[in-house]
């Protein structure tokens, strides 16, 4: 009886052992709708780029996944940065500030604002561009998964407020979504606990303003506290990511007397993200009082991609 009681607990062990290692969702977020994935690693050997789908999603040399937020409003709130699986601190930084980044040397903080995480077997995650005294953690400390990090920032070498992990085994990149050497466009499996959808491009941010906004005040979150109204021009405008060269995104205004403006804009080239704004100048009665309607979509090879709407009341 205490052979067969060791050799279940010896095969119980092995079992456990032979788990394959997984992460958990590394942000406080809902994919797809306060957050999304704006970059993943970079599978091109060469001096171009492609995502574990043979996609665009990434930029030559990127080393991780980019968790991003719409807008620097959803930062400056707070959302919160998960430990992906449990382990003990390696290291940690913090105190840098939050900013875009303008080309100035970094000394090597390029990360900005954040932690390394040890995990059993050579496993190890990097979390990067955390919120300027944020990060909640010690080197030495150990994390449960699931536990809180820090916030998601925008301090290192970034332009956007976004997280950045990196996966490393035995001091390897290695792809979450495609772990397995010589995958290309596609994984039959990844080390997500949870499946992630790959969103190929989608829409960011929609909003009306009252004159055309600036690119800065668009990922600020800032650009619609310009509101519109009666006397007022009225515009919409909308902000993606993924954005490819013939995309075309379509930006439409109702209102109470019928359309308003219907605009269609071809994207002249590829970015990580972009914005466009249709509008008319105010008009010599003013609007119409009543509700108006703005409807944003991303279309590509001439089917949606993305779409919404925002609504908006004149008095």
């Amino acid at each position: 009886m205490i052979r067969a009681a060791l050799a279940a607990l010896i095969g119980s062990a092995s079992l456990a052992a032979a788990e394959p290692f997984q992460l958990a969702f590394p942000v406080d977020c809902t994919l797809g709708e306060t957050c999304y994935i704006q970059q993943y690693v970079d599978h091109d050997p060469g001096p171009g780029a492609r995502d574990f789908t043979c996609g665009g999603l990434s930029y030559d040399g990127h080393k991780g996944t980019d968790f991003g937020l719409p807008t620097q409003a959803e930062m400056a709130r707070g959302v919160p940065v998960l430990a992906a699986a449990p382990g003990v601190v390696r290291g940690m930084r913090d105190g840098m500030a939050d900013r875009v980044y303008g080309g100035e040397d970094l000394a090597g903080r390029d990360c900005g604002n954040g932690i390394v995480l040890r995990h059993g077997d050579g496993w190890e995650t990097q979390y990067c561009h955390m919120r300027q005294g944020s990060v909640r953690v010690t080197s030495g400390q150990e994390v449960a998964a699931g536990a809180v990090l820090g916030l998601i920032g925008l301090s290192g070498r970034t332009e956007f407020p976004h997280l950045h992990v990196t996966l490393r085994q035995n001091g390897e990149v290695v792809d979450p979504f495609a772990p397995e050497a010589g995958e290309t466009c596609g994984s039959a499996r990844s080390l997500w606990a949870e499946p992630l959808a790959y969103v190929p491009g989608g829409l960011l941010d929609i909003g009306f303003a009252s004159r055309l906004p600036g690119f800065d005040e668009v990922q600020a979150g800032t650009a619609d506290l310009a509101r519109p109204g009666p006397d007022t021009a009225l515009v919409g405008y909308g902000y993606a990511f993924g954005v490819r060269s013939g995309d075309v995104m379509e930006i439409g205004i109702d209102g109470p007397s019928g359309e308003v403006i219907t605009q269609r804009v071809t994207m002249d080239r590829t970015q990580a993200t972009a914005f466009r704004a249709a509008g008319r100048k105010r008009q010599p009665r003013g609007w119409p009082v009543g509700d108006y309607l703005l409807t944003v979509r991303l279309l590509r090879a001439g089917e949606v991609l993305s779409e919404r709407t925002r609504s908006l009341s004149l008095e």
